[in-house]
């Protein structure tokens, strides 16, 4: 028997308990919005989907032709488009997830309007952000389930058994959040009781960086300044208490690293000994040997063996390390990070380079077999010149004639029908599968696409509305395409939730309920 129909017989149940107060309750109507709300808390959801990415992970491990992949959204309303889209075209959300972008909190969701990413937007816009995800997803396996119902209340003998199996083995819209802690906004306490508000509004994964929190930096800008390793380790082991604390046991934790592209820290590391922890952080700062009597007023000098050395410190008041030296910073913090708490990691680059990211790769597994890599396929890269540029460096290395392309300026349209240009483009269209096998990537990502699909589609429309289009550029540019393309909120009414309100009406008030959808409501044209 189906939850539903258990749901069924056990209000059926009460029903009688209650005796004639309850005459008025329908069993099925009540089992009916028990189905259409499935997770009743935030952390239901986390306890659901921490099981869901801890599987994937697992499967990742055996095969990795089976990786990953979110798309950032910055509203609920988008999130929800984008599960009723995959599960439109896939009748699946398997190894589908969402992304949380710090840096679209930050450009779009504070109340100080648009701001940098460097960790001044409000600390509980985030949570917040969560918590709207899932409201929106919940709602869409609402309207879909109300749909269903709808269909099981029209139909008849197997066309029925049809709907309820359905019904019975309904795909839910709620996937795992992959959420940005940014650095953690403060101590390793404040990074706690936020870690909490995450993962109370559903966050079963949480990435934290370890820049510094006060001089925190979008990881494609300059400027990005790290901490020691003890200090990361500490908001770590932070949000493990946090999940372990709300009973999420297997919450997973995304450990970024911003080494390869940050050449500062704000802090010389505590050492006990040589070779510890403190002192393989320190051994990376550029350094010049001094001797006792040649020191400055105010000099910071380190003791190594019998040398004293004195680190280069910046009028900022911030200490450089030595130039080269960011691909065995990286490594040395995954593998510190895996080694203290953290289940995956993320490694920001400068540009999508494969052999780059599995060199570093190669190296954390010497000593991590199994680590494995959330990976930014970030809109900050320039993919066609990025791409172009490598299958040209790689046809001139095997002596093929590059004559005819300009290095430098091969983004030009003119390239685009050219050999190089469709074997870059191939080489693109399969990154994440190459680089899920060749690299260690277990989730692929892009933070901020619908930022950027957001300004076109908006773009475009302004372009034909505002223009000699006028109403036909909305029509044509958007409505109609809406239509063929079967895409939901065509019937927008539908979308909001009318029709589960008009539902709701019936269950509470009967004949009696004044309902939305009747024959001259518009969305009926559609």
């Amino acid at each position: 028997m189906s939850q539903y129909q258990d749901d069924i017989n056990a209000i059926g149940a009460l029903k009688e308990q209650q005796g004639s107060a309850w005459n008025a309750i329908n069993p099925e109507s009540a089992a009916r919005m028990r189905a259409q709300n499935k997770f009743k808390t935030g952390l239901d959801i986390a306890k659901y989907t921490a099981k869901i990415m801890r599987a994937d992970m697992a499967a990742y491990d055996q095969d990795p032709s089976k990786y990953t992949q979110s798309l950032g959204c910055w509203h609920g309303f988008i999130g929800q488009q984008k599960m009723i889209s995959i599960k439109k075209h896939f009748n699946s959300t398997d190894r589908r997830y969402l992304y949380l972008s710090g840096w679209m909190v930050a450009a779009l969701r504070s109340e100080f309007g648009p701001l940098p990413d460097q960790s001044m937007h409000e600390k509980t816009a985030v949570s917040a952000l969560i918590k709207e995800l899932y409201t929106f997803l919940r709602q869409a396996d609402a309207r879909e389930l109300g749909g269903l119902f709808r269909e099981l209340d029209a139909a008849d003998g197997a066309a029925k058994a049809a709907i309820q199996a359905k019904i019975d083995n309904h795909i839910t819209h709620v996937v795992p959040i992959i959420a940005d802690i940014d650095a953690g906004f403060g101590n390793a306490e404040a990074t706690y009781l936020l870690a909490k508000q995450f993962i109370e509004a559903g966050a079963c994964c949480i990435q934290i960086e370890n820049q510094v929190s006060d001089e925190k930096q979008c990881g494609h800008q300059d400027g990005k300044v790290t901490v020691p390793h003890e200090d990361f380790l500490a908001k770590i082991r932070a949000i493990r208490y946090a999940f372990l604390e709300l009973g999420v046991d297997d919450g997973i934790i995304v450990a970024r690293t911003d080494s390869l592209g940050a050449g500062l820290t704000k802090q010389i590391a505590v050492t006990a000994k040589p070779g510890d922890l403190g002192d393989q952080y320190n051994a990376f700062l550029d350094c010049d040997e001094v001797s006792a009597d040649a020191l400055g007023n105010g000099d910071v000098v380190i003791k190594r063996g019998n040398q004293l050395l004195r680190p280069k410190r910046l009028p900022s008041n911030l200490f450089q390390f030595r130039a080269g030296t960011g691909e065995a910073r990286c490594v040395l913090d995954c593998v510190t990070a895996l080694q203290n708490g953290a289940d995956l990691l993320w490694i920001e680059t400068e540009k999508p380079h494969i052999a780059q990211i599995g060199g570093m790769v190669s190296e954390i597994r010497k000593v991590i077999p199994n680590a494995k890599l959330v990976y930014n396929n970030s809109p900050s890269f320039n993919w066609t010149l990025n791409f172009r540029q490598q299958v040209y460096d790689a046809m001139k290395e095997a002596g093929k004639d590059v004559s005819s392309y300009e290095r430098s300026k091969l983004m030009s349209v003119e390239y685009d029908q050219t050999e190089l240009a469709i074997t870059a483009d191939e080489k693109i269209r399969t990154f994440q599968a190459d680089a899920a096998r060749e690299a260690g990537i277990f989730h692929h990502l892009i933070t901020l696409p619908t930022y950027h699909t957001a300004a076109l589609s908006t773009d475009n429309l302004a372009k034909e509305y505002f223009g000699e289009q006028g109403m036909l550029g909305y029509v044509a540019g958007v409505q109609r395409k809406e239509i063929r393309q079967g895409i939901a909120c065509v019937k927008h009414q539908n979308m909001s939730g009318s029709d589960i309100g008009d539902d709701h009406k019936d269950y509470f008030s009967g004949e009696a309920a004044l309902k939305a959808a009747g024959k001259d409501n518009t969305m009926n044209q559609f």
